[in-house]
């Protein structure tokens, strides 16, 4: 009888430890919407019914309001997941914004998500999300708008948040939304001198995160980063980014390899698309399953339950990924 109970008890818990497997979906973060062959397909398998779809970036510039970068479609763009509008809004649109502004800013906004859906006959979610790296000066004015889209729209309204959101809640506030995107990556600046992945530093993430927990929204949803670039360093130690490169990419023979995942420009030439003098160094930056693995074992301790949304879906992204966590 002892056996057998020890032997209840090791199933049970073994069960009870068995990993969750988390729905997922992408972001699309493409000004032209098309999907080729390997997307639509990688699409298809995602588990959720959505498309988080970037439609158009926000700005303030010389004093006025001004879209940017609205999306257009190609005939290429079809899928049966339902779009859900993203607006990324700069924090200095922000600025000294009056309560006029602030309904005219959700009212253009509101306009210009419902033309594009009813232009490109889009299946959309009942929810619009908007990315905003607001500050504790922004943030009243901010959260203002949020509830003024809501009204406005009558859609429900979610938020992107943060690292340094979560890190410093007291100064930066709590969005008045029901649902927040928990950005897991940009740990810290391309443009600096560090020996970091400034895409993902695990213990910096964990860092900026450990109270997540406490978090007064309950309801997270987590983005994860799939994507990868080159971070060019020239005589004068200034950078620049070429988007989408990866080791592989640092096979050459005018390149001389200094680590696994950083090389000098031996002769001068175009690589990548930009002409780069020989002594430049290339450092690529790309993100591992094995570290994506450990951000979700984290928050698995810290968050109740949430799904995954990647970003970026991008043929040179989705190829070799692993999204079953």
């Amino acid at each position: 009888m002892k056996v057998l109970r020890f032997l209840f008890l090791f199933v049970f818990l073994f069960s009870c430890s068995k990993k969750e497997n988390h729905d997922y979906t992408f972001y699309y973060w493409k000004t032209k919407l098309a999907l080729d062959k390997t997307e639509k397909e990688i699409l298809n398998k995602a588990t959720t019914p959505y498309l988080y779809t970037r439609f158009f970036d926000v700005d303030k510039i010389n004093g006025k309001f001004q879209p940017i970068g609205a999306i257009t479609k190609d005939k290429s763009f079809e899928t049966d997941k339902q779009i859900v509008p993203t607006v990324f809004i700069t924090n200095r649109t922000l600025l000294k914004i009056t309560d006029q502004e602030i309904k005219f800013l959700a009212e253009s906004i509101n306009s210009l998500i419902q033309k594009k859906i009813s232009e490109y006959h889009f299946k959309t979610s009942s929810e619009i999300q908007i990315d905003c790296d607001w500050t504790a000066g922004t943030r009243d004015d901010y959260f203002k708008f949020l509830k003024e889209l809501k009204k406005i729209s009558g859609k429900e309204i979610t938020c992107t948040l943060r690292l340094h959101q979560v890190k410093d809640k007291v100064q930066t506030g709590i969005p008045p939304v029901e649902k927040v995107y928990l950005m897991c990556y940009s740990t810290s600046s391309p443009l600096e001198n560090s020996d970091k992945n400034s895409i993902l530093d695990v213990n910096t993430l964990k860092s900026y995160l450990s109270k997540i927990d406490e978090y007064p929204i309950k309801k997270i949803e987590v983005a994860l980063p799939i994507y990868s670039w080159g971070i060019v360093t020239n005589y004068l130690g200034k950078h620049k980014l070429i988007n989408a490169l990866s080791e592989k990419d640092l096979e050459n023979p005018h390149f001389k390899k200094i680590s696994t995942t950083e090389i000098e420009i031996r002769k001068d030439g175009f690589y990548f698309g930009n002409y780069l003098n020989k002594g430049f160094r290339i450092k690529v930056e790309e993100i591992s399953d094995e570290q994506i693995q450990e951000v979700v074992d984290f928050l698995e301790k810290k968050i109740q339950h949430f799904n995954i949304i990647y970003y970026q879906l991008d043929s040179k992204f989705v190829t070799e990924q692993n999204f079953n966590f």
